[in-house]
C-alpha cells in the first residue's frame, strides 16, 4: 500500500481541492491481490487503489471509454513470423500503467482509506489530474498517452489492429504489440529495440520481463523445433474450479454448448463436464509453431456441416488458417439463416473463411511480408467451388448472390485461388460436427498440435 501511494504522489495523480458545490465525488477503495508466476508459485503481493467507477455518471465525469485491446490472432501472427525468421521476443509490462493517462473530464474523488492528512485537508477531495484504475475512462486514456507517445518516437499504428505499433527503417523492420500495460517487442533491429525500451523507460516505469515466456495466460517456450504456445496452467486453474481435477479424461470434446448459456439445461451441463474431461487429457497439449521455407503464405480450411443443429436446423461453419505453415486463427460459428441446400452452407463458410484470410493478407502487408502468391482456399464442396467460378446466375444461388460475387471479385483479381481438396484432408471438419478420436487425434497433428507435457 505505501509502494502505491509512493507512485500516486510521484505520478501528481491529485491535487486536494474543497469539493465544489454540486459535484459529487466518487469513492475509492484498496484491492489486494497474489500475483503468480507461470508455474503457479507466488510472484509478489500487491495492492492497488481503485476508484469506484461504477458510481460515475455519463456526460458529467466521463464520456467516451472505448479502448481497443491486442488481438490475440495478431499476436500468434507474430508469432509465426518470429518462428520463422528467427526474430527475438521481448515481454515489457507498464507500472501502474493507468495513472499516466490524462484525464479531460473534471472527476472527484474522496479520500483514500488510510490517506494520513492534516486535520485541515481531512475535509478536503482530491481533483484527479491523471487517470486511476477503476474509472470508466482509463483505459481509453492510458492509450491515448501510449499511442502519443509512440508516434512522437516515428512508429505508427497498423490499419489491421490499431494495438499493433510498426516502425521501417533501413530495411528492417520492429514491432510493438500492448494489451493494456502488457507489451511484446519483436522484429530484426535489435539496436532500434534497444532505443525502445530506453524511450518508453523515460516516458513511463517500464519493467523489462526478458524473453516472452507467459502472455495473456499463454505459455510461451522456445527451442530449436520453434516456438511452443500452451494454456497449460489455465486449463489445470479451471480444472481445480470446478472440482473436475480428478475427472476421467477423454479424447474428444464436445460441440453445441455456448449456444445455450442463456437457457442452459441439463444436457448442456453435461456437456460442459464433458469438455472439461478432455481438457484433463489435454492440459499439456499447444501449438508449436515451427519454421518453414514460406513463411508469407495464407492458407484456409473451411468447412461447413448442413442443418446440424436440431433445434433449429441451421448450419455450422468453421474454418482454420495458417500463415507460413503455422495456425494463426480459427473459429466454429453457427450460420445466421438456414441453408436450403449443403452447397449453399458451405459457401458461406467459404465467405467466413476467406474474410479473415484478407485480414490477414492485410496484417502481413502492413508489416512488409505480403507475398505475391494468391490466397489458398481449401474447400471440399465441388458445387460450392463451381458456384464461385460461375457468374452464371442461378435459382439455387440466388441466396448467397452477395457472398458469391464477392468471392468470384477475388478469384478474378488473383488474391484467392480454390486448389482441389480430399474430404478426408479437410481440416476443418472437426469444427463443424463431432468426429471419432482417431479422426481428430489424426487431424490434431496436421494442425501442428503436440504435447510438451505430460498429462496430469
Amino acid at each position: 500500500m505505501n509502494e502505491e501511494m509512493k507512485s500516486l504522489q510521484k505520478n501528481e495523480t491529485w491535487e486536494l481541492v474543497e469539493c465544489p458545490l454540486g459535484k459529487k465525488p466518487v469513492g475509492c477503495r484498496w484491492i489486494y491481490t497474489v500475483k503468480y508466476k507461470a508455474d503457479g508459485s507466488i510472484e509478489r503481493f500487491k495492492a492497488r487503489l481503485v476508484a469506484k467507477g461504477y458510481t460515475q455518471t455519463y456526460g458529467i465525469d466521463y464520456t467516451e471509454t472505448f479502448a481497443p485491446i491486442a488481438k490475440i490472432n495478431t499476436i500468434r501472427v507474430l508469432l509465426s513470423l518470429a518462428a520463422n525468421l528467427d526474430w527475438s521476443l521481448q515481454q515489457f509490462d507498464v507500472k501502474n500503467a493507468f495513472l499516466h493517462g490524462e484525464l479531460s473530464e473534471e472527476v472527484y474523488m474522496d479520500l483514500p482509506p488510510g490517506c494520513m492528512v492534516s486535520e485541515k485537508q481531512c475535509q478536503k477531495v482530491c481533483k484527479l489530474k491523471k487517470s486511476l484504475y477503476g474509472l470508466k475512462q482509463s483505459p481509453r486514456a492510458w492509450f491515448g498517452r501510449f499511442t502519443k507517445s509512440m508516434r512522437a518516437f516515428g512508429y505508427r499504428q497498423s490499419n489491421s489492429d490499431h494495438t499493433l505499433f510498426l516502425k521501417k527503417q533501413h530495411g528492417k523492420i520492429t514491432t510493438l504489440i500492448v494489451y493494456v500495460d502488457d507489451m511484446v517487442v519483436t522484429g530484426n533491429d535489435p539496436e532500434e529495440r534497444k532505443a525502445l525500451q530506453n524511450y518508453l523507460s523515460r516516458e513511463f516505469e517500464m519493467k523489462y520481463l526478458g524473453h516472452l515466456k507467459y502472455f495473456l495466460g499463454i505459455e510461451v517456450s522456445r527451442s530449436s523445433e520453434g516456438i511452443f504456445l500452451s494454456q497449460r496452467k489455465y486449463a489445470l486453474d479451471l480444472l481445480q474450479e470446478t472440482g473436475m481435477s480428478g475427472c476421467q479424461p477423454i479424447n474428444t470434446p464436445i460441440e453445441e454448448v455456448s449456444q445455450f448459456i442463456h437457457n442452459p439445461r441439463e444436457q448442456h451441463m453435461n456437456a460442459v463436464m464433458r469438455i472439461l474431461r478432455y481438457l484433463k487429457n489435454a492440459t499439456g497439449k499447444g501449438i508449436l509453431f515451427s519454421k518453414n521455407v514460406d513463411h508469407q503464405s495464407i492458407e484456409v480450411y473451411t468447412d461447413a456441416d448442413w442443418a446440424g443443429v436440431v433445434d433449429d436446423r441451421r448450419s455450422t461453419s468453421g474454418y482454420f488458417t495458417f500463415v507460413g505453415g503455422n495456425l494463426v486463427t480459427w473459429k466454429s460459428k453457427k450460420q445466421n439463416v438456414v441453408a436450403r441446400l449443403s452447397a449453399e452452407a458451405k459457401f458461406r463458410g467459404m465467405n467466413l473463411g476467406l474474410c479473415e484470410a484478407l485480414w490477414l493478407r492485410l496484417l502481413l502487408q502492413d508489416l512488409g511480408y505480403l507475398s505475391r502468391q494468391p490466397i489458398r482456399l481449401f474447400c471440399d464442396n465441388k458445387a460450392a467451388c463451381d458456384i464461385a467460378h460461375n457468374p452464371v446466375q442461378h435459382d439455387r444461388t440466388k441466396h448467397v448472390e452477395v457472398d458469391r460475387f464477392f468471392i468470384k471479385e477475388k478469384l478474378d483479381d488473383k488474391i484467392v485461388e480454390l486448389p482441389k481438396i480430399r474430404s478426408e484432408d479437410q481440416l476443418a471438419d472437426i469444427l463443424t460436427k463431432a468426429v471419432s478420436s482417431q479422426v481428430f487425434s489424426k487431424f490434431l497433428d496436421k494442425l501442428g498440435m503436440c504435447d510438451i507435457y505430460a498429462p496430469t
